[in-house]
């Protein structure tokens, strides 16, 4: 092909992507971010999702990778982006960077959530989706102006993993783009209290359920690490979903989007008296209250504990170190 052949095939590429139906020959892309809670094991499971045998160091700010596959012998091997953003939710602005109009059709998000912190556990997940709602709202309010099929399609998308005539239409609030919840760390978790685990467990299903995501416990157990490996890869490279559930509080969750309801979870774990006096507008906040009585945030500040990157041996850079050194002399 010659250059103008190739230029060709990625307009038309563009202009009509069909993610479901890849033709021979044809390259898919897709993107992932991963975010979450600082020290949560994001590094490690994309390490393990590409199969590289390295040591994670920490994340500083937003960090790229990729990974490529092939679906059959002799064709262009697929990409994946993987971005991640470190600092907890510090730099959660950063999002605008990795998260366009270009990519948004193709984009996902992972939520890694610290199990053995579950007084981080609301207020991370909150912030974080919430600046990320915003931002892919502002997308699509602009693809609604350019590009009203694409705008349609994909908030058509967020609800194709209900069945139809799904009970729960009314009370769930689908996130715009795909998004997998992580709980990791499982084995610090499996350690607590029965009481604690089952009050964790029960919120983070309301909560995957009610954004239309797919939940999935981990830990650096290999079996563990393989289930989240294969919800990853689904949104990667398209793999098929798994269509394995467990759902039993005493053993890691596993629930692919669109398979929980509302009947199957139950009412927050709190008394009925304690439900009365509770004033919430939504079932959304209803929850936060439940969780937040049992495991109060701590007022904690991501910024509070980064240490100067300048300082770090793996950034070192000597020419310019010198030039510091004699800058702050």
């Amino acid at each position: 092909d010659t250059l103008w052949d190739l230029a060709i095939a990625e307009v038309e590429k563009r202009e009509n992507p069909d993610d479901d139906d890849v033709k021979p020959g044809e390259v898919w892309e897709k993107s992932i971010l991963f975010m979450g809670n600082k020290n949560g094991g994001k590094t490690t499971i994309i390490l393990r999702c590409l199969e590289r045998e390295e040591s994670p160091k920490p994340t500083l700010a937003l960090e790229y990778t990729f990974g490529r596959r092939a679906r059959r012998h002799n064709t262009p091997k697929d990409v994946a982006h993987f971005w991640e953003l470190g600092g907890g939710t510090s730099l959660v602005e950063l999002i605008r960077i990795p998260v366009t109009v270009d990519n948004i059709r193709s984009f996902a998000v992972v939520l890694v959530l610290d199990l053995s912190k579950p007084n981080e556990l609301w207020t991370t997940m909150e912030s974080i989706l919430q600046v990320t709602r915003n931002h892919v709202n502002k997308i699509l309010t602009k693809l609604e102006k350019t590009n009203p099929e694409v705008a349609a399609e994909i908030k058509q998308r967020m609800w194709n993993n209900l069945q139809r005539d799904h009970p729960d239409s009314a009370l769930v609030d689908p996130f715009p783009i795909p998004l997998v919840i992580i709980g990791s760390k499982y084995d610090i978790f499996h350690e607590f209290d029965s009481e604690m685990r089952k009050i964790i467990s029960k919120t983070l299903r309301f909560l995957s359920h009610y954004y239309g995501a797919s939940l999935v416990f981990t830990s650096k157990s290999e079996a563990l690490l393989l289930k989240a490996r294969a919800l990853i890869n689904h949104l990667a490279f398209g793999y098929d979903k798994s269509k394995s559930v467990s759902m039993d509080p005493s053993k890691p969750l596993f629930i692919p989007a669109g398979l929980d309801s509302m009947s199957q979870i139950g009412p927050p774990p709190a008394s009925d008296s304690d439900l009365g006096k509770m004033r919430a507008n939504t079932p959304l906040e209803l929850w936060k209250k439940v969780f937040e009585k049992t495991f109060p945030p701590k007022s904690f500040s991501d910024l509070q504990d980064t240490k100067d990157p300048a300082q770090d041996s793996q950034y070192a850079e000597y020419e310019v170190d010198v030039m510091r050194a004699q800058k702050n002399q």
